[in-house]
């Protein structure tokens, strides 16, 4: 009697998006892999990065505590962010990483090593193993050095980005391309358009890495738009967005929320951005819209060290892990 195997399923992006995609999927039996962005400069992250040389351990650890099966006092310790003294604003998890990069040498082996003692059930690929810095030039002519100054920059709307792009060009993780080739479904988002989600199809490969893979292209809307950087968006304007980059109209199955947040949170949060409308557009019936109400019921609460501001509103990893296992 032939084994069944699991559906391979790989989640792509960053940031808080990846880790509530990760968090839903885990409890189903599934054969997980997160290839996460290299851009992040931000924060703790940022921090490590300057004085270190490392890599950018932030995205990884989240993807890390999403997928781990440890207890929970282990995944709060890696989450847990100081809030005192020279260590304020780091997390316990990013040192953790940066130190085994060192120590080993290469940040495979030490998210081989992390996730080991994390107990995951998964695999945590970072999308390029060079030392990159995301760059974006307005059509007005400012130039943007970092991811962090990219999110930060509230103007970006206002101009247009003429071209966003990596320096130096980045080579392609070899078990990035592959984790591609062999799934069965790709997920891409929820996340940050600019910094989280194509910072990752601008590494030299990855773009028809993703096109030629044979996987169900399911793409997950954002809640919310990004004030100063897709205000007005609605959730096909995102799809053309990616695809401009992809250079290939494929993704052909939309997940996106339908739920509004309650008007007092939307009046009190007002700054960071409005919800993303569904719409369609030209060739939207050549797709499968999936919509539903995916909203966490709680608002998220962060850590008061943390000087990087984070998405308060929140998909429901439940919720939308359900609506990505139906597409299974």
């Amino acid at each position: 009697m032939s084994e069944v195997k699991n559906p391979k399923v790989v989640v792509m992006g960053g940031g808080t998006g990846t880790f509530t995609v990760l968090s839903g999927l885990k409890k189903y039996p599934l054969d997980l892999t997160a290839i996460v962005t290299m851009a992040d400069d931000g924060g703790s992250t940022g921090r490590l990065r300057d004085e270190f040389g490392v890599l950018p351990p932030g995205d990884l650890r989240q993807c890390l505590v999403a997928l781990s099966h440890g207890s929970d006092v282990l995944r709060k310790v890696f989450n847990h962010r100081f809030e005192r003294g020279e260590l304020s604003g780091h997390s316990f998890g990013n040192l953790f990483i940066s130190t085994l990069e060192q120590v080993t040498g290469n940040l495979d082996d030490a998210l081989e090593m992390a996730g080991e003692i994390l107990k995951i059930r998964g695999n945590v690929i970072p999308v390029t193993l060079d030392k990159i810095r995301l760059v974006a030039e307005l059509r007005n002519g400012k130039v943007l050095q970092g991811e962090a100054q990219i999110s930060d920059y509230q103007l970006v709307s206002r101009f247009g980005i003429k071209r966003i792009y990596l320096e130096p060009k980045a080579k392609p993780n070899s078990r990035a391309l592959q984790a591609l080739k062999d799934a069965d479904a790709i997920v891409i988002g929820p996340g940050n358009l600019y910094c989280s989600l194509l910072p990752n199809f601008l590494v030299d490969g990855v773009r028809n890495a993703l096109v030629k893979s044979k996987g169900k292209k399911i793409y997950v809307a954002s809640l919310m738009n990004k004030h100063g950087h897709t205000d007005d968006f609605t959730v096909y304007d995102y799809i053309q967005e990616l695809e401009k980059k992809l250079k290939s109209g494929i993704i052909d199955t939309i997940i996106y929320n339908t739920k509004k947040p309650p008007a007092a949170l939307l009046r009190k949060y007002a700054d960071e951005g409005a919800p993303v409308e569904f719409k369609g557009g030209n060739g939207a019936s050549d797709r499968t819209f999936i919509g539903a109400n995916l909203l966490a019921p709680e608002l998220y609460e962060g850590s008061r060290a943390d000087v990087v501001q984070r998405t308060l509103i929140r998909h429901d990893p439940d919720k939308l892990a359900k609506k990505i296992i139906e597409l299974l």
